[in-house]
């Protein structure tokens, strides 16, 4: 499962609000090669699903997922930080062993 906290899904539901983007549209969240850790993670709005797609929906936000990635991203929880010393988007993963400092790279 992946989860979606209440400071993330606020500001999904702004920046879906903002950019016109209707309730066919979800957020994709993936995991890369890259970054200072390692695996960095990617997110973003899609409204295309794709072949072994894992489906997920918490907090009234549907969050999709290729099955590779949610072998490093099952039980995280998306969050947002605003502010002035926010990170923006940041991901709450128990899986990691070491994240960043800027917490966009991980590693297992």
């Amino acid at each position: 499962m992946l989860f979606v906290g209440n400071s993330a899904k606020g500001r999904i539901a702004e920046i879906m609000d903002t950019k016109s983007l209707d309730a066919e549209f979800f957020v994709r969240v993936s995991v890369t090669s890259g970054g200072c850790s390692g695996l960095s993670y990617q997110l973003d709005f899609d409204n295309e699903s794709q072949e072994n797609d894992q489906v997920f929906e918490d907090n009234g936000v549907k969050v999709v997922t290729d099955l590779k990635s949610f072998l490093y991203l099952c039980n995280t929880t998306l969050e947002f930080s605003g502010g002035l010393e926010g990170k923006g988007f940041y991901f709450d993963n128990p899986n990691a062993s070491r994240t960043c400092g800027c917490g966009e790279s991980f590693s297992v």
